[in-house]
């Protein structure tokens, strides 16, 4: 099934509306963790954590979720196929992969953001690399989708070829 050009324009938008707002979300959030990571300021880190949390819930959870939805669409709309061509499939095990993690890893943000509420918590509780390390983990997997995406490198996945094969077999008959 293809989508008529006007909705596949649309749904194409849409798609990378939100994963570059799902990468640029991402990159906010690695700029905040870094600074709360090496600032000395109390306050400053304080600041970071307890904003980490509506950036997490508001931000990248629904650009993820709508980036991951919006590329499956794609996907069965389009001549690509879900699982016709293995760039497909890795971006679409990529953004799985990084919205699974991510929904798990909101519980550690909250964590976090609670700790950092309480003013008698010492500054050395917060000093955990985690939030650079997962952000920067993110951020690799949302670039190398990215490439993905604008490389297409060729091969097709044993589905792909049996689909090409009958769509072959049909038009010749």
């Amino acid at each position: 099934m293809t989508m008529s050009p006007r909705l596949h324009k649309f749904a194409l938008t849409a798609h990378v509306v939100s994963s570059v707002g799902w990468l640029g979300a991402i990159v906010v959030f690695l700029a905040l963790a870094v600074a709360g990571l090496t600032s000395q300021d109390v306050q400053l880190v304080r600041a970071v954590y307890l904003a980490a949390e509506p950036i997490t819930w508001f931000a990248i959870v629904p650009l993820a979720l709508a980036s991951l939805l919006t590329g499956i669409v794609q996907s069965l709309g389009t001549t690509w196929g879900l699982f016709r061509h293995y760039w497909v499939v890795f971006k679409i095990v990529i953004a799985v992969l990084a919205a699974v993690v991510l929904l798990m890893y909101t519980q550690t943000v909250s964590f976090f953001a609670g700790v950092a509420a309480e003013s008698s918590t010492d500054l050395r509780e917060l000093r955990a690399p985690t939030f650079v390390l997962h952000s920067g983990a993110a951020l690799l997997l949302l670039l190398a989708a990215t490439v993905l995406a604008v490389y297409k490198p060729r091969g097709r996945t044993r589905y792909g070829w049996r689909k090409q094969h009958e769509l072959r077999t049909v038009s010749r008959q």
